[in-house]
């Protein structure tokens, strides 16, 4: 008999895939968040807005990449929805706005329901970690275009800023002190190098490197650290001028991004020990400096840009949230390039 089961999809799992998630979207509720009984939208109250003078929305988008790869070689698969997170809500911040709700969208060649509540759950402790609300999203079943242990994922949230207080280039002067903010590890961006590494070199995702201290499957696992309510706290309490979210590109790309067309940023290599991990990719897989540098995090993965005077109380906000950071560099009169110090 024809049916929709027939061709691959198959409703009851579906069904059951949300009644496993559900506990686990809960953890990240805001008190804004407005049931819909329905269930076909999320609701946010939008009254929150009317303490703010001229709020601003924030809105971003973005996936995970090939990192969903590992994680589907490993089948592990309850971090993968972190990084998601990550990837979305620390663009947000860096305008200054507040994370504030997610929506998340997974594709799979089959639903195997307890894997897409893990996934999902993920995405929900992400939230959690970032303040914001899980409000809805979608898992589709894509038979014959994927494989039925294939997946990927995509996400997209919303923030609010004052506007009067969005931070940005144009606050940027020279004299300006460059923090470094701790990533932990390579995130989320450059997994297509990695994995061409490990297949050149050939190197198993379940073998131990001494240098790392672990496998390198779990390496390449670990989540991507979510910042946004450290910056947040951050700009509360400190005079901050702009922030930068170091992804794909690396740290001078990103960092120019936050740069008016009239200052450099000067940065010292020599300012931090980037994770072992990035020296093994680059000492394993034949990679030079220059390709590290345009593709890694190598380490920083956020960036703030403070007064000279703020730079003492910055660092000890971070480091006292447990967040390690470090002056990295210096905002001199230039041409909006952040470089290396030659």
């Amino acid at each position: 008999m024809t049916s929709y089961a027939a061709a691959g999809v198959d409703i009851e799992a579906g069904d059951r895939a949300v009644e496993l998630m559900k506990s686990r979207v809960a953890r990240s509720r805001r008190p804004e968040v407005v049931d819909d009984a329905s269930g076909f939208a999320g609701l946010f109250d939008a009254s929150a807005f009317l303490r703010y003078r001229r709020p601003l929305l924030a809105t971003s988008t973005d996936g995970v990449g090939t990192k969903v790869m590992l994680a589907q070689q490993l089948g592990k698969h309850d971090t993968i929805g972190i990084d998601l997170v990550g990837m979305v809500v620390d663009d947000l911040v860096v305008c200054g706005a507040e994370p504030l709700f997610m929506t998340d969208y997974i594709a799979c060649g089959k639903v195997v329901p307890e894997r897409i509540a893990d996934i999902v759950g993920g995405v929900a402790e992400g939230c959690r970690l970032a303040g914001c609300a899980l409000v809805g999203g979608e898992t589709a079943e894509h038979p014959g275009a994927m494989g039925p242990d294939e997946y990927d994922l995509a996400g997209a949230g919303t923030g609010v800023v004052e506007a009067d207080e969005m931070l940005g280039p144009d606050r940027v002067v020279p004299g300006d002190v460059v923090l470094g903010l701790a990533s932990s590890g390579v995130h989320s961006n450059g997994y297509s190098l990695v994995r061409h590494v490990i297949r050149t070199a050939g190197l198993g995702l379940e073998q131990d490197l001494p240098e790392l201290g672990r496998t390198l499957g779990e390496e390449l696992l670990e989540p991507t650290r979510i910042y946004s309510l450290d910056c947040l706290a951050l700009i509360r309490e400190t005079e901050v001028h702009a922030l930068s979210h170091i992804t794909g590109g690396g740290l001078a790309a990103n960092l120019s991004r936050s740069l008016p067309g009239t200052v450099d940023a000067l940065l010292d290599r020599n300012s931090w020990t980037p994770p072992a991990i990035f020296d093994a990719l680059a000492g394993r897989g034949g990679v030079p400096q220059e390709e590290m540098d345009k593709t890694f995090n190598l380490g920083v993965g956020m960036c703030a840009i403070v007064p000279a005077a703020e730079a003492d109380k910055a660092l000890a906000l971070l480091t006292g949230r447990g967040l390690p950071a470090w002056v990295l560099g210096e905002v001199v009169a230039g041409e909006g390039r952040a470089r290396f110090r030659q």
